[in-house]
């Protein structure tokens, strides 16, 4: 691991500029930032050079100061652009009291060295510098960065850790998508905030009534051009709450899930959104020219249904809001990228028992307990599964327990089977197991050597156990 002590830098009253952040020293023990919040990175020549502070400080909360994580002092921390086969250099500076660290949702990146390795640990007052290359041919999508350390993965992303990573490709090229105003919707769930700025019932899931932010405001506004369409690009950055969204007298047409585009535009009145998941739309500009609301009715953990009909429960997040006309009408695309299926599995079916949970009710409204994969809590010293380089298998989850869990699997994206066992045209990350029931997935493990994790990203359940290790090897 490479370390580095970075509070040493500046003396006395000076300030110093590093990648756009100026310090100030106050005293030997006081330090103060000033950040432009929420200023993005993009890559430049191939290259993305960033700087990214892990904060415990006040932060702007839609016009109010609240007490919360943050990268960089802003909610959510600093998007990030690249393009495949961009280097990505960033460097992780820990102002917590705490250690953390990064992972890169979704990203099809190395686990070891100082890529996507989530066993790193980056302790309070210390650095470490995060490289990696996106391969050439990494699929255009929505990604995501946040922390992964096991123990505090679920304490440091509700405290509002988490940021988008975005790779730019053929997808956007498309003229309807790009001709579309894009929206990044990064939804973070934070209890109401006491006189003091701090989070009322912050981790006890359930004290305080609980505010969606949507890319750090409440109830934005949305603009989509009459005749126009409107790209709105949702990220559950929540750390157990699910997300069935609608939107007032406008179908949504899905273009992408977790690992990119789509063949063909799918055509929903809702929307599910599994906490971690990333989910594309696009909307047309078709009904009279005003305000109307995005709706959501959040479940924690999806423990059943709320009382009532979903109508009842739901709350506006978000505003689309008409502005101007287009000077062309533009449809929904027909078609949009080639997704192949991916081929029969080269290994028999592998299957993964999710099971464990505390009581209902109480503090963490059962999140609390011990969980576990195939009757085992997660071991970091343990290797759970061993796959081998350029073999595809199937994957089978079966959920024993009263509460749906979301699965991650990390590198590598992976096709989810239908009731017939033919591949969904579409990569994903992520897939929600429902309560007493099974899901297989299909996966090509690639490129990659090294041991990497799946997970329930109900961040508490991973917390408690339900994670296990993978590692890749590369044939005899």
């Amino acid at each position: 691991m490479l370390r580095r002590n970075f509070l040493l830098w500046g003396a006395g009253a000076a300030g110093v500029a590093v990648a756009g952040t100026v310090y100030y020293r106050r005293r030997a023990d006081v330090w103060k930032t000033v950040y432009a919040q929420g200023v993005p990175y993009s890559s430049v020549a191939g290259i993305l050079d960033g700087s990214i502070d892990v904060l415990d400080q006040p932060v702007q909360l839609d016009g109010q100061l609240a007490r919360l994580y943050s990268f960089n002092g802003s909610i959510p921390g600093p998007a990030i652009t690249v393009t495949p086969g961009d280097a990505v250099r960033l460097r992780l500076n820990n102002y917590l009291a705490e250690p953390t660290n990064l992972h890169f949702h979704g990203l099809h990146v190395a686990p070891t060295g100082h890529a996507d390795n989530i066993f790193l640990e980056v302790p309070p007052g210390e650095s470490l510098q995060y490289e990696f290359t996106v391969p050439r041919n990494h699929p255009a999508g929505m990604f995501w960065y946040h922390p992964h350390l096991h123990g505090r993965s679920e304490k440091q992303v509700s405290m509002g850790l988490a940021a988008p990573f975005l790779v730019r490709g053929d997808l956007d090229q498309l003229p309807e998508v790009a001709a579309a105003h894009e929206h990044l919707l990064v939804l973070q769930d934070f209890p109401s905030l006491n006189p003091g700025g701090n989070m009322a019932g912050m981790h006890e899931h359930g004290g305080g009534t609980s505010r969606v932010a949507v890319t750090g405001r409440y109830n934005p506004e949305l603009t989509i051009a009459e005749n126009g369409l409107a790209r709105l690009r949702f990220l559950n950055a929540s750390s157990s709450v699910y997300y069935r969204l609608t939107i007032e007298e406008h179908p949504m047409h899905v273009i992408a899930t977790d690992g990119g585009g789509i063949p063909a535009p799918q055509a929903v009145d809702e929307l599910l959104l599994v906490p971690g998941q990333r989910t594309e739309i696009l909307v047309r500009g078709e009904r009279p020219p005003g305000s109307y609301k995005i709706l959501s009715t959040p479940s924690p953990g999806m423990m059943g249904e709320a009382e009532g009909s979903p109508a009842e429960n739901s709350q506006p997040i978000a505003f689309l809001v008409y502005e101007g006309r287009s000077e062309r009408v533009w449809d929904i695309p027909s078609r949009l990228i080639d997704v192949p299926a991916l081929p029969a599995p080269t290994a028999p079916v592998r299957s993964f028992v999710l099971s464990g949970g505390g009581m209902m009710g109480g503090g963490m409204m059962g999140h609390g307990g011990s969980y576990s994969i195939n009757g085992q809590g997660f071991d970091a010293r343990r290797i759970d599964t061993t796959v081998r380089l350029d073999t595809v298998e199937d994957w089978e989850y079966i959920n024993t327990s009263r509460m749906d869990h979301p699965m991650h699997l990390h590198v590598n994206p992976f096709q989810v089977l239908d009731a017939h066992g033919q591949p969904e045209r579409a990569w994903r990350d992520l897939v929600n197991v429902p309560a007493g029931d099974r899901v297989r997935i299909r996966v090509r493990f690639r490129d990659f050597e090294g041991t990497t994790v799946q997970h329930c990203h109900i961040l508490a359940h991973e917390d408690n156990g339900m994670m296990a290790t993978v590692l890749m090897v590369k044939e005899p």
